[in-house]
């Protein structure tokens, strides 16, 4: 008996975890050998099908502890369903204080999730959206960054 629920706690945990996440979207785009290019700009889609719900944004940002900035400046374009107008906004994205870095780190490699919107925001219509994440940082290329990407999620009520 004790094999057992040693063989299925681990699979008990996961399902009780994932019960209580409000996750709704997390992708994340390598950036081709650690050196953002001002003309590599990844293009992420997304779904929205719960227009009632209110939503956090975060900017998902890996880079190596080599990363010679405090910060990172992003442009951050997005386009929502049956719009061909893009709806740009520029971010100056903190990562380290004086003396050491912001985001959760393993070995020489950190992880930041930055929360973009200061309230939560509604989706005014249900469908695809696309966002398309550039840096506007003054070196190009900008290295030692691995990967950014976006996460969405809903708001517990």
């Amino acid at each position: 008996m004790k094999k057992y629920f040693l063989l299925l706690a681990p699979v008990y945990l996961l399902t009780i975890h994932s019960c209580n996440t409000a996750d709704l979207f997390e992708k994340n785009v390598a950036i081709p050998k650690y050196q953002w290019d001002y003309t590599y700009k990844p293009a992420i889609q997304f779904n929205i099908s719960d227009t009632a719900s209110w939503y956090n944004i975060y900017l998902v940002l890996r880079h190596t502890e080599a990363y010679g900035f405090n910060n990172i400046w992003v442009k951050i374009s997005s386009k929502a369903p049956g719009d061909s107008a893009l709806s740009t906004q520029q971010f100056d994205l903190p990562l380290a204080s004086q003396n050491e870095w912001l985001g959760r780190g393993m070995d020489d490699i950190y992880e930041h999730r930055i929360l973009l919107n200061s309230r939560p925001a509604k989706f005014k219509q249900p469908g695809n959206y696309t966002v398309s994440i550039e840096h506007v940082m003054r070196e190009n290329p900008l290295r030692h960054v691995m990967n950014v990407g976006l996460r969405l999620e809903k708001v517990k009520q």
